[in-house]
């Protein structure tokens, strides 16, 4: 007589089916995971915003993503690129608004677009391992790509630069805004009530942005120099003969030749740490 052996239990094959299940679930999950998307940054820069994602990380492809989106994403970021060399272009005669604008830009782009420029730098050379590259849009999105990520890196690298001289160039407008009260106050500091023709009490020196030179007498006189000329004496108008029988032009020559060159008005040639002041007002004369 056959031993008598126990059928195997229902809940077996059961389990085994729960567990082959879960192993393949979880092997489903990790391949899916292993070709999710790359995290995609939203970038805004002044009133420009892109979207972009690095496709060159560990795990990514950019040859997985979907060509239409990954077309227009590269699109974006070339249009944030072209307005942000536009806008920061340097404008000689730019105004004061538009320059202002300008710098404001390149401030907030000095501190945040290296990234991006980097990645789609890095971007656009993986985009020529993919089968698509030729298609659509992508010939020309590469191209332009290629042509402005090494002019807005060179812009950013030239940023600082670029805002040293914006900044100075704010200093000494307002330096030239504020030289009629620099004289106003010199005169009142250092000039009689009723200047004498002939005196030569000089009270004033400035050089300006254009190299041009003048020292200013309280009688109303005025020695210039333009660049590279010699010093010429020019007298207010209006004078009488008699008091231009006492002017001794050598006087007042020599008066300007005496004047201290650091005590002299010049424009400003760095951004003060802290807000420019009137200069201390200097006088000088010779009996």
């Amino acid at each position: 007589m056959a031993p008598f052996l126990p059928s195997p239990s229902p809940s077996v094959p059961r389990r085994l089916a729960s567990a082959l299940g879960a192993a393949a679930l979880a092997a489903a999950l990790g391949a899916c995971a292993s070709h999710a998307p790359a995290p995609s940054t939203r970038y805004a820069l002044g009133a420009t915003r892109a979207e972009y994602r690095d496709y060159t990380r560990p795990g990514q492809s950019i040859c997985d993503a979907e060509p239409r989106w990954l077309s227009e994403e590269l699109g974006g970021v070339n249009t944030l690129l072209s307005r942000f060399l536009e806008a920061t272009a340097e404008r000689p005669d730019g105004a004061e608004a538009q320059e202002a604008e300008r710098t404001a830009l390149l401030e907030e782009a000095s501190r945040t677009l290296a990234p991006v420029v980097e990645v789609h730098g890095k971007n656009l050379k993986a985009l020529q391992s993919c089968s698509f590259k030729g298609s659509g849009l992508f010939p020309a999105i590469a191209q332009k790509g290629n042509e402005l990520v090494p002019q807005a890196q060179q812009r950013l690298a030239d940023a600082p630069k670029l805002l040293a001289a914006a900044a100075l160039q704010r200093v000494r407008e307002r330096w030239v805004l504020e030289a009629p009260q620099r004289e106003a106050t010199a005169r009142q500091t250092w000039c009689p009530p009723k200047p004498v023709v002939g005196t030569t009490d000089l009270f004033f020196a400035r050089r300006s942005l254009d190299g041009r030179t003048e020292w200013l007498f309280c009688d109303g006189h005025i020695v210039e120099q333009l660049p590279g000329g010699e010093p010429a004496l020019h007298a207010p108008e209006g004078l009488s003969r008699r008091a231009q029988r006492k002017v001794q032009p050598a006087k007042y020559l020599q008066a300007a030749r005496n004047f201290p060159e650091t005590e002299m008005d010049v424009p400003p040639t760095s951004v003060p740490k802290t807000a420019p002041s009137a200069p201390a007002a200097s006088g000088a004369s010779t009996p």
